[in-house]
């Protein structure tokens, strides 16, 4: 069955010389695995570069009920990205959070509204001009919401990782932000993109919560391993 959607690119495997395995998450389907011939070949109909990371497309696919590997018959950029691909820090962005979005959608159903979270997130980070450096920590805060555990945000002293929630005292085991981190990361959880650039934080301390809501995404998302495009963002916004 021929079917439209939209998808985002997450992983690419070689599969022989000239071809490759695309895992895209779809707006409806979730993620799908689908073979694309002759992806690398110069001339090729659903070329290699349309498949890197965060790019949009406009699918029309051939859709078989249980089948573990699906096929494209056409495949579009929509919109056509004009920055990210080519400005060092919004790719190394994408990079990172692609690597994410790869580990903890991988058993997701279809959620077109976090496909749309998805789409809108990208579309502004190709957008923007600048104040990017808390754009991933507000990103992965707002996917929390549709992967069912973003914490409520209150004016506690702690918060508890293991529980998800913020507190009046200090838990009794070492999975907790604290002051002043706990407040940092109220401020995150409030914020919108527009907002990346009015919260101000240093290198150390951007770094000590990336690595803090990283773990939150270990206590709370099944078989999640360590990230290893983190070094790259450490290089990119260490300076």
């Amino acid at each position: 069955m021929l079917v439209k959607t939209k998808g985002i690119p997450l992983k690419i495997t070689n599969y022989s010389e000239s071809s490759v395995i695309a895992q895209i998450y779809t707006a409806e389907f979730g993620l799908q695995s689908y073979m694309i011939n002759g992806a690398k070949k110069p001339k090729a109909k659903i070329p290699f570069n349309m498949l890197q990371p965060f790019h949009l497309l406009d699918l029309l696919v051939y859709q078989k009920e249980n089948a573990t590997i699906q096929r494209i018959k056409e495949a579009h950029q929509y919109p056509v990205l004009t920055s990210i691909p080519l400005n060092i820090i919004k790719s190394s962005l994408a990079l990172f959070i692609n690597e994410v979005l790869y580990k903890v959608l991988r058993h997701q159903h279809p959620d077109p509204q976090l496909y749309h979270f998805l789409e809108s997130s990208i579309i502004w980070l190709d957008e923007a001009q600048d104040g990017l450096a808390n754009y991933h920590l507000i990103f992965l805060l707002k996917l929390s919401n549709f992967l069912g555990f973003h914490p409520r945000v209150e004016a506690l002293p702690y918060f508890d990782l293991q529980e998800g929630r913020f507190t009046k005292s200090l838990p009794q085991h070492l999975q907790v932000i604290q002051e002043p981190y706990s407040g940092y990361l109220r401020n995150l959880l409030s914020s919108n993109f527009s907002d990346c650039s009015n919260i101000k934080l240093q290198k150390d301390d951007r770094t000590y919560l990336l690595q803090k809501v990283i773990d939150y995404y270990k206590l709370h998302t099944d078989n999640f391993s360590d990230i290893n495009s983190l070094y790259i963002l450490e290089e990119i916004f260490g300076n």
